[in-house]
């Protein structure tokens, strides 16, 4: 369905993009759509939350719809199940608060808190059902949403889903070490490493349940499909990196395009962002060259038979919602409290976090 121009909440109104974040293409030629199911997706992911204790009840109440995390992904998803989109929806709130959890353990100096917590994530995602019990509520969730998301396919997806999550795992460790000692990335190493904290293959994977496919890998592994499945996820990334640089060098990040673009190659701020700016916009033009030749791909492969007819009609659907993507993460950039540094109280301090010592 058609998603209002600027806004998908209830509660907000239309947003003013600000002109070094504008990017008129998105807004012209990357038409916004919705789930219909967000609305319900929005108050049972807000209710799960509460359920798995993951965010206290105030906060839950007060800024859990305008984080707008449901409204990013049913602007991604579409075409989902419903059950399927709750999954992602949950386990993409879960993400949230996780990065969250880090972030804090790091800016609290909690080595040992974080050490036990990367090991209880590994290990749930190997047996996600032994943990849904787990103390640490971070754990549990965890466990809640993969059980659930490892239902919708087969053994081979949820192996490669376990094996592309514990990659981010252990790309978080690295973030808290180069964090805990000020090391700041090269450019190069840092998109490498971007691409493992932004969970680029876990988006691309959840595309699948949401088509009601498993791919083969011919198929994921062919270079149009690689290519457009990479550019959309790197458009979301770098464009992050630009709409959050206040946000993290408020809170003394190294982990942003912008700041190792400063450290490394002695760019000013304003060189850093017209940078990040050109690169994104890059991004969006060879996208939409990678996305024709990803559509002709995927018509190549009704060969006649129902297999390749199916399996042509799942790819042309994961394609389109690659390109949907772009507008969803664009406008949730504007829309989430995430991102609203001004107005917070102290710019190093989301006003939606746990502060207190979690899992000490």
């Amino acid at each position: 369905m058609p998603a209002i121009p600027h806004s998908t909440s209830s509660t907000a109104t239309a947003v003013a993009v600000p002109p070094a974040l504008s990017l008129p293409v998105i807004e012209t030629a990357f038409p916004r759509r919705l789930h219909p199911y967000w609305p319900c997706m929005q108050e049972k992911t807000r209710c799960w939350l509460l359920e798995k204790r993951l965010m206290p009840a105030d906060k839950v109440e007060e800024y859990a719809d305008g984080l707008c995390y449901t409204d990013l992904m049913a602007g991604y998803y579409i075409g989902a199940p419903d059950e399927v989109l709750q999954a992602i929806g949950d386990y993409s709130a879960w993400f949230f608060v996780w990065d969250d959890r880090h972030d804090r353990d790091i800016v609290h100096r909690r080595p040992a808190a974080w050490r036990r917590l990367r090991t209880q994530l590994h290990a749930a995602l190997e047996a996600p059902r032994n943990h849904v019990h787990h103390p640490d509520p971070l754990v549990a969730g965890f466990a809640d949403s993969v059980v659930r998301l490892y239902s919708f396919l087969g053994a081979t997806w949820n192996a490669r889903f376990a094996r592309h999550f514990h990659a981010v795992i252990e790309a978080y460790d690295r973030e808290f070490r180069n964090r805990t000692s000020g090391c700041v990335p090269t450019v190069d190493a840092y998109l490498e490493l971007r691409r493992l904290t932004f969970a680029h293959w876990i988006w691309t994977d959840l595309l699948e349940p949401s088509a009601g496919r498993e791919l083969p890998d011919a198929v994921r592994k062919h270079p149009p499909y690689r290519r457009a499945a990479l550019l959309s996820q790197e458009f979301a990334a770098w464009y992050n990196d630009l709409c959050s640089l206040p946000k993290e060098i408020a809170g003394d990040e190294v982990h942003n395009l912008g700041i190792s673009l400063i450290h490394h190659q002695g760019l000013t701020l304003e060189e850093a962002v017209k940078e990040m700016r050109r690169r994104v916009e890059e991004c969006i033009s060879e996208f939409l060259v990678a996305e024709k030749e990803a559509l002709r791909f995927a018509e190549s492969l009704a060969d006649g038979t129902v297999r390749g007819r199916e399996l042509s009609a799942a790819v042309q659907a994961i394609v389109g919602n690659m390109r949907n993507w772009f507008s969803a993460v664009y406008w949730f950039h504007h829309e989430s409290g995430r991102y609203m540094v001004d107005s917070w109280d102290d710019r190093s301090t989301p006003p939606y976090v746990n502060n207190e010592a979690a899992g000490e």
